[in-house]
């Protein structure tokens, strides 16, 4: 394969119970803002965690819907939704003030991550808000977050744990066949995603039950493989 670097990501900081054995093993972390789950005590907890495992923080804002987990659609003006991603980032911003870190990049949450990838007025906002303050974006390869990403940095991301359709999105969560089970799948899948579709960065989420056993094979895999596990950014 070409490139022989890749990240590892998480979403962390939801309160799910497995940050503090995820984050040695990751590159980068995407905390929660609070608002589809957590709250500052699980964010700032995380931050100190990245901070002692030198893990890259990019923020992890998503809609304030706790009871789907922020994974309902909303329809929101592209304003509100500017707004949105402004007032949560701002305050993840102030926490990683405290701790003498950065936020590196925005990747949204949930259905707003799949409403942004594929319409551009959930997209545009998004990227607003990342050119406002300096911070790169996260999305899927192909999507209209890449295509209308023209002065932030756009990074592309594949998951690991997630199976895809034929169009490149996400197989949605309600069918049975949403989810990887399997570790040495997610492997197939991580290697495919990188050689074909040329993701950056890897992601298996937070509260996937499975998380730290695909984490761990993941590493083990890639390493083997010859590729450096390091931050995209």
């Amino acid at each position: 394969m070409a490139d022989m670097q890749i990240d590892l990501n998480c979403d962390l900081g939801e309160g799910c119970g497995l940050d503090a054995e995820l984050m040695p093993l990751i590159t980068s972390a995407n905390i929660s803002c609070g608002f589809h789950a957590g709250d500052w005590q699980t964010a700032m907890a995380a931050l100190r965690l990245a901070k002692e495992h030198n893990v890259r923080v990019g923020a992890h804002p998503g809609y304030p819907d706790r009871d789907a987990f922020g994974r309902r659609e909303w329809q929101l003006t592209e304003e509100n939704l500017y707004e949105l991603c402004l007032y949560q980032i701002g305050a993840l911003d102030g926490l990683t003030r405290m701790t003498g870190q950065c936020i590196r990049y925005i990747k949204p949450h949930g259905a707003l991550y799949n409403q942004a990838c594929r319409v551009d007025r959930f997209a545009l906002p998004i990227i607003s808000a990342a050119s406002e303050l300096d911070m790169a974006v996260v999305g899927l390869p192909g999507s209209r977050l890449e295509a209308l990403c023209m002065e932030p940095d756009f990074f592309r991301e594949g998951f690991a744990d997630r199976r895809y359709q034929a169009d490149g999105s996400l197989v949605p969560r309600t069918r049975p066949d949403a989810f990887i089970e399997d570790p040495a799948e997610a492997v197939r899948q991580a290697e495919w995603l990188i050689r074909e579709k040329g993701v950056q960065t890897l992601c298996v989420h937070g509260d996937n039950p499975k998380a730290l056993t695909f984490v761990r094979t993941l590493r083990t895999a890639l390493t083997e493989a010859g590729f450096v596990i390091r931050a995209f950014t």
